[in-house]
Protein backbone atom coordinates (compact mmCIF):
# COMPACT_ATOMS: atom_id res chain seq x y z
CA UNK A 1 0.00 0.00 0.00
CA UNK A 2 1.99 3.09 -1.15
CA UNK A 3 2.27 6.20 1.55
CA UNK A 4 0.88 8.65 -1.05
CA UNK A 5 -2.71 6.96 -1.12
CA UNK A 6 -3.33 8.89 2.13
CA UNK A 7 -1.92 12.57 1.27
CA UNK A 8 -5.16 15.23 0.52
CA UNK A 9 -4.87 18.87 0.20
CA UNK A 10 -5.26 20.97 3.01
CA UNK A 11 -5.25 25.23 3.04
CA UNK A 12 -2.57 26.28 5.59
CA UNK A 13 -5.06 28.62 7.15
CA UNK A 14 -6.97 25.56 8.04
CA UNK A 15 -4.46 24.17 11.08
CA UNK A 16 -5.90 25.22 14.30
CA UNK A 17 -2.83 27.54 15.85
CA UNK A 18 -4.88 28.22 18.70
CA UNK A 19 -7.54 26.49 21.09
CA UNK A 20 -10.99 27.13 20.85
CA UNK A 21 -12.24 29.71 23.66
CA UNK A 22 -14.75 26.70 25.10
CA UNK A 23 -13.67 22.97 24.50
CA UNK A 24 -16.42 21.44 23.68
CA UNK A 25 -18.02 23.69 21.31
CA UNK A 26 -15.23 22.72 19.18
CA UNK A 27 -16.99 21.50 15.92
CA UNK A 28 -17.73 17.36 15.69
CA UNK A 29 -17.97 15.32 12.23
CA UNK A 30 -19.76 12.30 13.31
CA UNK A 31 -19.15 9.30 11.03
CA UNK A 32 -21.58 6.17 10.90
CA UNK A 33 -19.52 3.53 8.88
CA UNK A 34 -22.97 1.55 8.56
CA UNK A 35 -24.84 3.85 7.00
CA UNK A 36 -21.68 5.72 5.61
CA UNK A 37 -22.95 9.08 6.69
CA UNK A 38 -21.64 12.26 7.82
CA UNK A 39 -22.98 14.55 9.83
CA UNK A 40 -21.84 17.84 11.00
CA UNK A 41 -22.30 18.78 15.20
CA UNK A 42 -20.48 20.70 18.31
CA UNK A 43 -18.48 18.79 20.56
CA UNK A 44 -21.28 18.66 23.12
CA UNK A 45 -23.65 16.34 21.28
CA UNK A 46 -21.39 13.53 21.73
CA UNK A 47 -23.56 12.68 24.46
CA UNK A 48 -26.45 11.83 21.72
CA UNK A 49 -24.38 9.43 20.29
CA UNK A 50 -23.67 7.16 23.32
CA UNK A 51 -26.25 4.74 24.98
CA UNK A 52 -25.72 3.85 28.48
CA UNK A 53 -23.65 1.13 29.54
CA UNK A 54 -21.20 2.00 27.00
CA UNK A 55 -17.46 3.00 27.96
CA UNK A 56 -15.06 5.71 27.44
CA UNK A 57 -11.95 4.94 27.41
CA UNK A 58 -9.54 8.14 27.68
CA UNK A 59 -5.53 8.37 28.03
CA UNK A 60 -4.60 10.32 31.31
CA UNK A 61 -0.90 10.93 30.50
CA UNK A 62 -0.03 14.44 31.36
CA UNK A 63 2.13 16.70 28.84
CA UNK A 64 5.82 18.03 31.01
CA UNK A 65 6.33 21.43 29.98
CA UNK A 66 9.44 19.71 28.61
CA UNK A 67 10.83 22.91 26.39
CA UNK A 68 14.04 23.91 28.00
CA UNK A 69 15.50 27.66 26.78
CA UNK A 70 18.97 28.10 28.77
CA UNK A 71 22.13 29.30 28.00
CA UNK A 72 25.59 27.34 27.91
CA UNK A 73 28.67 28.67 30.42
CA UNK A 74 29.81 30.73 27.26
CA UNK A 75 26.57 32.76 27.16
CA UNK A 76 25.24 31.04 23.76
CA UNK A 77 21.57 30.32 23.99
CA UNK A 78 20.58 26.81 23.77
CA UNK A 79 17.35 24.75 23.43
CA UNK A 80 16.18 21.59 25.12
CA UNK A 81 13.53 19.19 24.40
CA UNK A 82 13.45 16.17 26.92
CA UNK A 83 12.05 13.37 25.74
CA UNK A 84 12.34 10.43 27.99
CA UNK A 85 13.87 9.37 31.63
CA UNK A 86 16.33 7.17 31.66
CA UNK A 87 16.87 7.31 34.83
CA UNK A 88 16.94 9.17 38.03
CA UNK A 89 17.91 12.82 36.59
CA UNK A 90 19.12 11.44 33.31
CA UNK A 91 16.95 12.49 30.56
CA UNK A 92 17.30 11.69 26.51
CA UNK A 93 16.63 14.95 24.66
CA UNK A 94 16.54 16.53 21.92
CA UNK A 95 19.11 19.87 21.82
CA UNK A 96 19.77 22.91 19.56
CA UNK A 97 22.04 23.67 18.22
CA UNK A 98 22.79 19.53 18.24
CA UNK A 99 26.49 20.46 16.58
CA UNK A 100 27.60 22.99 19.47
CA UNK A 101 26.29 20.69 22.35
CA UNK A 102 29.24 18.03 22.82
CA UNK A 103 30.02 15.77 25.56
CA UNK A 104 30.75 17.55 28.71
CA UNK A 105 28.70 20.42 27.76
CA UNK A 106 27.29 22.76 30.63
CA UNK A 107 23.62 24.68 30.52
CA UNK A 108 22.22 26.74 33.29
CA UNK A 109 18.36 27.24 32.93
CA UNK A 110 16.12 29.58 34.80
CA UNK A 111 18.89 31.72 36.13
CA UNK A 112 20.47 28.71 37.77
CA UNK A 113 17.28 27.02 38.88
CA UNK A 114 18.43 24.24 36.77
CA UNK A 115 21.65 22.94 35.66
CA UNK A 116 22.73 20.14 33.16
CA UNK A 117 25.40 18.43 31.63
CA UNK A 118 25.80 16.12 28.47
CA UNK A 119 26.75 13.00 28.82
CA UNK A 120 26.42 11.23 26.15
CA UNK A 121 25.70 11.72 21.96
CA UNK A 122 22.95 8.89 20.94
CA UNK A 123 21.65 7.25 18.51
CA UNK A 124 19.80 9.62 16.33
CA UNK A 125 21.56 12.86 17.38
CA UNK A 126 19.65 12.91 20.80
CA UNK A 127 21.65 13.94 24.09
CA UNK A 128 22.10 11.88 27.15
CA UNK A 129 21.99 14.93 30.07
CA UNK A 130 22.46 14.69 33.49
CA UNK A 131 20.16 17.52 35.45
CA UNK A 132 21.07 18.86 38.67
CA UNK A 133 18.81 21.26 40.85
CA UNK A 134 17.89 21.56 44.87
CA UNK A 135 14.03 20.86 45.18
CA UNK A 136 11.70 18.80 43.17
CA UNK A 137 12.07 18.46 39.41
CA UNK A 138 8.88 18.55 38.19
CA UNK A 139 8.01 21.55 39.92
CA UNK A 140 10.97 23.24 38.67
CA UNK A 141 9.81 22.63 35.35
CA UNK A 142 6.43 23.66 35.69
CA UNK A 143 8.08 27.51 36.68
CA UNK A 144 10.18 27.39 33.81
CA UNK A 145 9.35 24.78 31.29
CA UNK A 146 7.08 25.64 28.52
CA UNK A 147 4.79 23.31 26.67
CA UNK A 148 6.32 21.26 23.51
CA UNK A 149 3.61 22.10 21.18
CA UNK A 150 3.56 20.49 17.80
CA UNK A 151 6.00 22.39 14.80
CA UNK A 152 2.98 23.20 12.85
CA UNK A 153 1.72 25.66 15.41
CA UNK A 154 3.07 29.20 15.48
CA UNK A 155 1.25 31.00 18.02
CA UNK A 156 2.31 31.37 21.62
CA UNK A 157 0.02 28.89 23.76
CA UNK A 158 -1.16 31.72 26.78
CA UNK A 159 -2.69 29.13 28.86
CA UNK A 160 -0.06 26.07 29.75
CA UNK A 161 -3.80 24.02 30.84
CA UNK A 162 -5.14 24.72 26.98
CA UNK A 163 -2.45 21.40 25.94
CA UNK A 164 -3.65 19.11 28.46
CA UNK A 165 -7.17 17.12 29.04
CA UNK A 166 -8.97 18.31 32.15
CA UNK A 167 -8.38 14.86 33.33
CA UNK A 168 -4.67 14.31 32.65
CA UNK A 169 -3.10 12.85 35.82
CA UNK A 170 0.48 10.89 35.08
CA UNK A 171 3.33 13.45 34.11
CA UNK A 172 4.95 11.78 30.87
CA UNK A 173 4.27 12.62 28.03
CA UNK A 174 6.01 15.27 24.95
CA UNK A 175 2.46 15.67 23.29
CA UNK A 176 -1.14 16.06 24.13
CA UNK A 177 -3.75 13.55 23.79
CA UNK A 178 -5.39 15.91 21.67
CA UNK A 179 -8.78 13.89 21.15
CA UNK A 180 -9.32 14.33 25.16
CA UNK A 181 -9.21 18.38 24.93
CA UNK A 182 -12.37 18.76 23.62
CA UNK A 183 -14.04 17.49 27.45
CA UNK A 184 -14.55 19.67 30.23
CA UNK A 185 -15.52 18.65 33.40
CA UNK A 186 -19.30 19.52 32.81
CA UNK A 187 -19.54 17.35 29.98
CA UNK A 188 -18.24 14.20 31.65
CA UNK A 189 -20.33 14.58 34.29
CA UNK A 190 -23.65 14.74 32.12
CA UNK A 191 -22.13 11.69 30.31
CA UNK A 192 -21.86 9.92 34.26
CA UNK A 193 -25.13 10.68 34.53
CA UNK A 194 -26.59 9.19 31.35
CA UNK A 195 -24.86 5.98 32.41
CA UNK A 196 -21.64 6.21 30.11
CA UNK A 197 -18.81 4.26 31.81
CA UNK A 198 -15.54 5.98 32.07
CA UNK A 199 -12.34 4.10 31.99
CA UNK A 200 -8.52 5.29 31.72
CA UNK A 201 -5.50 4.01 30.41
CA UNK A 202 -2.17 5.70 30.49
CA UNK A 203 0.58 5.87 27.21
CA UNK A 204 2.98 8.74 27.50
CA UNK A 205 3.04 9.92 23.81
CA UNK A 206 6.33 10.63 22.40
CA UNK A 207 7.95 13.05 19.79
CA UNK A 208 7.74 10.32 17.53
CA UNK A 209 3.90 10.80 17.20
CA UNK A 210 4.72 14.03 14.41
CA UNK A 211 7.47 12.19 12.61
CA UNK A 212 6.60 11.75 9.15
CA UNK A 213 6.23 8.73 7.05
CA UNK A 214 9.21 8.19 4.99
CA UNK A 215 9.07 5.09 3.19
CA UNK A 216 7.13 5.06 -0.25
CA UNK A 217 5.10 1.82 1.36
CA UNK A 218 2.80 2.21 4.93
CA UNK A 219 3.97 -1.57 5.27
CA UNK A 220 7.97 -0.25 5.26
CA UNK A 221 6.95 1.95 8.03
CA UNK A 222 8.79 1.24 11.59
CA UNK A 223 6.39 2.68 14.55
CA UNK A 224 7.89 4.30 17.36
CA UNK A 225 7.73 2.77 20.96
CA UNK A 226 5.69 4.11 23.38
CA UNK A 227 5.14 3.13 27.51
CA UNK A 228 2.00 2.65 28.13
CA UNK A 229 -0.68 0.89 31.69
CA UNK A 230 -4.26 -0.10 32.62
CA UNK A 231 -4.92 -0.70 36.09
CA UNK A 232 -7.65 -3.29 36.87
CA UNK A 233 -10.42 -1.43 37.62
CA UNK A 234 -10.17 -0.23 34.08
CA UNK A 235 -10.25 -3.28 32.47
CA UNK A 236 -12.71 -4.71 34.33
CA UNK A 237 -14.91 -1.87 33.23
CA UNK A 238 -14.14 -2.41 29.61
CA UNK A 239 -14.77 -6.73 29.54
CA UNK A 240 -17.80 -5.79 31.94
CA UNK A 241 -19.41 -3.63 29.15
CA UNK A 242 -17.93 -6.39 26.18
CA UNK A 243 -19.99 -8.92 28.14
CA UNK A 244 -23.20 -6.76 28.41
CA UNK A 245 -23.26 -6.41 24.70
CA UNK A 246 -21.90 -2.47 24.86
CA UNK A 247 -19.85 -0.63 22.90
CA UNK A 248 -15.84 0.20 23.67
CA UNK A 249 -15.02 3.45 22.37
CA UNK A 250 -11.68 4.75 22.73
CA UNK A 251 -11.01 8.86 23.01
CA UNK A 252 -7.86 8.98 21.00
CA UNK A 253 -5.51 7.52 18.54
CA UNK A 254 -3.40 6.69 21.35
CA UNK A 255 -6.22 5.18 23.86
CA UNK A 256 -7.02 2.85 20.64
CA UNK A 257 -3.57 1.47 20.44
CA UNK A 258 -3.30 0.42 24.22
CA UNK A 259 -6.58 -1.22 24.05
CA UNK A 260 -6.03 -2.77 20.46
CA UNK A 261 -2.40 -3.89 22.06
CA UNK A 262 -3.03 -5.56 25.38
CA UNK A 263 -6.90 -7.17 24.19
CA UNK A 264 -6.33 -10.71 23.36
CA UNK A 265 -7.86 -12.72 20.65
CA UNK A 266 -11.52 -12.53 22.38
CA UNK A 267 -11.51 -8.93 22.73
CA UNK A 268 -10.39 -9.89 26.65
CA UNK A 269 -7.81 -7.42 28.34
CA UNK A 270 -6.19 -7.52 31.73
CA UNK A 271 -4.21 -4.89 33.91
CA UNK A 272 -0.63 -4.54 32.32
CA UNK A 273 1.80 -2.05 31.51
CA UNK A 274 4.73 -2.58 28.59
CA UNK A 275 5.51 -0.56 25.38
CA UNK A 276 3.95 -0.82 21.99
CA UNK A 277 5.16 -0.48 18.75
CA UNK A 278 1.24 -1.45 17.61
CA UNK A 279 1.02 0.13 13.71
CA UNK A 280 -2.76 0.01 12.86
CA UNK A 281 -3.45 0.55 9.20
CA UNK A 282 -5.97 -0.40 6.55
CA UNK A 283 -6.43 -4.34 6.61
CA UNK A 284 -5.82 -4.43 10.33
CA UNK A 285 -8.88 -6.72 12.39
CA UNK A 286 -9.64 -4.74 15.50
CA UNK A 287 -9.78 -6.62 18.76
CA UNK A 288 -12.19 -4.50 20.95
CA UNK A 289 -13.08 -1.22 19.58
CA UNK A 290 -16.12 -0.07 18.21
CA UNK A 291 -15.40 3.15 17.81
CA UNK A 292 -13.34 6.45 18.08
CA UNK A 293 -13.27 9.88 18.94
CA UNK A 294 -10.62 11.51 17.32
CA UNK A 295 -9.19 15.03 15.62
CA UNK A 296 -8.19 15.60 11.94
CA UNK A 297 -4.56 14.02 11.32
CA UNK A 298 -1.92 14.89 9.21
CA UNK A 299 -1.75 14.01 5.46
CA UNK A 300 0.45 10.67 5.10
CA UNK A 301 0.23 10.06 9.01
CA UNK A 302 0.10 6.66 10.45
CA UNK A 303 -3.26 8.24 12.97
CA UNK A 304 -4.50 8.83 9.49
CA UNK A 305 -3.80 5.64 8.27
CA UNK A 306 -5.40 4.19 11.50
CA UNK A 307 -8.48 5.91 11.35
CA UNK A 308 -8.96 4.53 7.71
CA UNK A 309 -8.40 1.14 8.81
CA UNK A 310 -11.18 1.51 11.32
CA UNK A 311 -13.60 3.40 8.99
CA UNK A 312 -12.59 2.35 5.54
CA UNK A 313 -9.64 4.10 3.38
CA UNK A 314 -12.43 6.18 0.74
CA UNK A 315 -14.83 7.00 3.35
CA UNK A 316 -12.14 8.47 5.46
CA UNK A 317 -10.51 10.15 2.46
CA UNK A 318 -14.11 11.66 1.35
CA UNK A 319 -14.62 12.72 5.02
CA UNK A 320 -11.17 14.59 4.70
CA UNK A 321 -12.53 16.26 1.70
CA UNK A 322 -15.86 17.64 3.02
CA UNK A 323 -14.03 18.88 5.88
CA UNK A 324 -11.15 20.92 4.01
CA UNK A 325 -14.50 22.20 2.01
CA UNK A 326 -16.74 23.09 5.40
CA UNK A 327 -13.43 24.48 6.71
CA UNK A 328 -13.06 22.35 9.91
CA UNK A 329 -9.89 23.31 12.20
CA UNK A 330 -7.28 20.97 12.37
CA UNK A 331 -4.92 18.88 14.34
CA UNK A 332 -4.10 19.15 17.49
CA UNK A 333 -6.11 22.27 18.41
CA UNK A 334 -8.89 21.47 15.65
CA UNK A 335 -12.30 20.17 15.59
CA UNK A 336 -12.76 16.32 16.07
CA UNK A 337 -14.47 13.61 14.16
CA UNK A 338 -16.64 10.51 16.05
CA UNK A 339 -16.47 7.07 14.26
CA UNK A 340 -19.58 5.15 15.04
CA UNK A 341 -21.98 2.69 13.47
Amino acid sequence: MQVSEFNYELPEELIAQTPIEKRDTSRLMVLNREKQTIEHKIFKDIIDYLEPGDVLVRNNTKVLPARLYGKKETGANVEFLLLNNIEGDIWESIVRPGNKLHVGTKVIFGDGLLKAEVLEVMPGGTRKVEFHYEGIFNEILDKIGLMPLPPYIHEELNQKDRYQTVYAKHEGSAAAPTAGLHFTEELLEKLRQKGIVIANVTLHVGIGTFRPVKEETVEAHEMHSEHYYIKQEDADKINQAKQNGKRVIAVGTTSCRVLETVADENGKIKATEGDTQIFIYPGYQFKILDGLITNFHLPQSTLLMLVSALAGKEYIMNAYQEAVKEKYRFFSFGDAMFICG
